[in-house]
């Protein structure tokens, strides 16, 4: 027992002893008793998602994000907030993103800009022809000599209406890339009004608020006294599907990096090296059911909706990859091959799960109506991306970025099923295409959900020995 418990237990008596029993009582109820069940709008429980997660997906989703194709992320961080005045940036030292010097970045990935389909033969010709293609977006691989005139053709395709976010220009002298291996996702001390003032245009201006609710959805945001707590969320009932399911990513992801920072925070820095590790005292006071009166489960739950979203996606994109005219390409032939049978194995394991999101409950009703309401849900995702841009910390932004960019691929996968079906084998497809940034972000957003999963066992397990 801590010193502080001492000290309440001589100065209150009993009274102490009756806190002190009730917070026991709780510890174990913060991951067990109260996120549990059969989640909301799907027919899916969170102990089939635990036990997926921890045997079939964790262990070699975790292998394939240190793969060379999926460590190295282009990113843009420079560019500048287009909704405000920026605070200007964050100067603590672990909000530092270290770029990756060029000698580092696989001939692959560095000859292949992002923007060419296939993997690029080793020959200089072959490079000057594929040039012409520069302004399409898909996987470095080879591109065999009967497609080449097609792909040209397809490259004036502008695929920017099926985009749920706003994508870096890979282009931009601004834009470097970034090994994700070396710059982790971590509490960095980030905080204050400049995070606040992000979360609060996320949910605010972007999450489907009804007028009535005048309560902020923000976690971040102050007490409001008899507003606060699980009855509050009666307005999320009122609201349809689509409408619903936005509001639950959002949360969701929230929560994920909230786990993240509570799994990785810095513990103490003794002599100029930090310690990092889980902060059990931060993941209560942003999920504990007493502490968030009742709200941390549902952020919690929202948090394995998510992980059901892009697991659905990723199974769905499936054929896409299983063509053999796409080859992960980083011009180490033989990683790459064990790269690409990593990948398919694990689409594999993402189509035996038996209780996937139907997404095509979306967007069901009259034709007129669900197109208006499906660009909506598009566009409001979009502009949340670009509030990416606006987060002060590099490393945040870094990580804000990918994991949202994940999840806008995430979703339009999933509602890009026709073209996916319709793709050809042996040549690129007009109708559906996917850019090597957009691969890296899916995989490794859906990675964090995996890791924000097995986090969060991790803690019920410490939470159970700290009784």
């Amino acid at each position: 027992m801590s010193k502080g418990v001492r000290r309440a237990g001589a100065g209150h008596g009993a009274a102490a002893a009756v806190r002190l029993l009730v917070t026991l009582s709780f510890l174990p109820s913060v991951v067990e008793a109260q996120v549990t069940g059969v989640l909301d709008d799907c027919l899916c429980d969170i102990d089939s998602i635990d036990n997926f997660n921890t045997y079939k997906i964790f262990p070699k989703i975790k292998k394939l994000q240190e793969r060379d194709y999926f460590r190295y992320y282009k990113v843009n961080l420079k560019r500048p907030c287009p909704f405000w005045a920026e605070d200007g940036h964050c100067s603590i030292k672990d909000c530092h993103v270290e770029p990756c010097p060029e000698s580092k970045i696989p001939v692959g990935i560095k000859a292949g800009h992002s923007n060419k389909y296939l993997k690029m033969a080793n020959n200089t010709k072959e490079l000057e022809d594929c040039e012409q293609a520069n302004k399409l977006g898909a996987i470095n691989s080879t591109l065999s000599n009967q497609s080449k005139e097609a792909f040209i053709d397809w490259a004036r395709y502008d695929d920017s209406r099926d985009h749920f976010c706003e994508l870096d220009d890979e282009r931009s002298p601004a834009a470097q890339y970034v090994d994700l291996l070396l710059n982790p996702e971590r509490y960095t001390g980030y905080k204050g009004t400049s995070a606040w003032r992000v979360w609060n245009s996320i949910y605010e201006e972007n999450c489907f608020k009804p007028r009535s609710v005048y309560r902020p959805l923000n976690p971040l945001a102050p007490s409001r006294g008899e507003d606060d707590g699980e009855s509050f969320y009666t307005w999320l009932e009122g609201l349809c599907l689509e409408k619903r399911v936005f509001y639950k990513l959002i949360s969701g992801l929230h929560a994920s990096i909230n786990l993240h920072l509570c799994a990785n925070y810095l513990l103490e820095e003794t002599w100029g090296k930090p310690s990092w590790g889980p902060n059990i005292k931060e993941f209560k006071r942003r999920f504990d059911p007493v502490e968030t009166k009742g709200e941390g489960p549902r952020r919690l739950k929202n948090l394995y909706f998510l992980y059901l979203i892009e697991l659905r996606a990723l199974s769905k994109v499936a054929p896409y990859f299983e063509r053999s005219i796409v080859d992960l390409y980083t011009g180490n032939v033989e990683e790459d091959a064990d790269t690409k049978a990593l990948l398919l194995n694990i689409f594999q394991d993402t189509k035996s799960f038996p209780m996937h999101f139907d997404e095509k409950s979306m967007f069901a009703g009259d034709k007129k109506g669900a197109k208006s309401l499906k660009e909506e849900f598009r566009l409001h995702f979009k502009n949340i991306s670009r509030i990416m841009d606006c987060v002060g910390c590099d490393k945040c932004r870094l990580w804000g970025k990918l994991q949202t960019q994940g999840l806008g691929t995430a979703l339009k996968i999933l509602f890009s099923e026709k073209e996916i079906q319709k793709l050809p084998e042996n040549s690129p497809s007009k109708g559906f295409q996917l850019t090597r940034q957009e691969i890296v972000a899916l995989l490794n957003a859906f990675g964090r959900l995996s890791t924000s999963i097995t986090e969060l066992q991790n803690f019920k397990v410490l939470l159970q020995h700290s009784r």
